[in-house]
């Protein structure tokens, strides 16, 4: 089962999330900071983190900079998303492997295909193996 983990401190956003992407099989969790989504990578290794900038306790830029540290799968996908889109943002972001940032409101159907494409390419990537 694909594992995603959501982290974003808008209760609706992470309803809305969820069920679209559990309708289209993912297997989905949410939490609503970045200390708790660093426990959860920490105890459920998800294959792909949906996370929010601006969160209480660890913000986004936070969380990935820990994980760039701790985790450095390179087949681990972040998904950095803000309603905010300034140029800082951004770059940082790029700075970090296997980060990719989308803009609030976002478009369940985009985010589903870039994590279609993500998830086949791993698969691609093992059958060549």
């Amino acid at each position: 089962m694909k594992r995603i983990l959501i982290a974003d401190d808008e209760p609706h956003l992470i309803r809305v999330l969820q069920l679209g992407l559990e309708k289209a099989g993912y297997s989905v969790s949410a939490v609503t900071n970045g200390e708790r989504a660093l426990e959860q990578i920490r105890e459920k290794a998800p294959h792909v983190l949906i996370t929010d900038i601006e969160m209480p306790r660890m913000n986004g830029e936070q969380l990935c900079r820990s994980l760039e540290k701790e985790t450095p799968d390179p087949n681990f996908l972040i998904i950095v998303v803000t309603s905010h889109p300034e140029e800082s943002h951004r770059a940082w972001s790029s700075e970090i492997p296997g980060v990719k940032f989308l803009e609030k409101p976002l478009s369940l159907r985009t985010l589903r295909a870039m994590l279609d494409a993500h998830f086949a390419a791993l698969e691609g990537k093992n059958h060549d193996a």
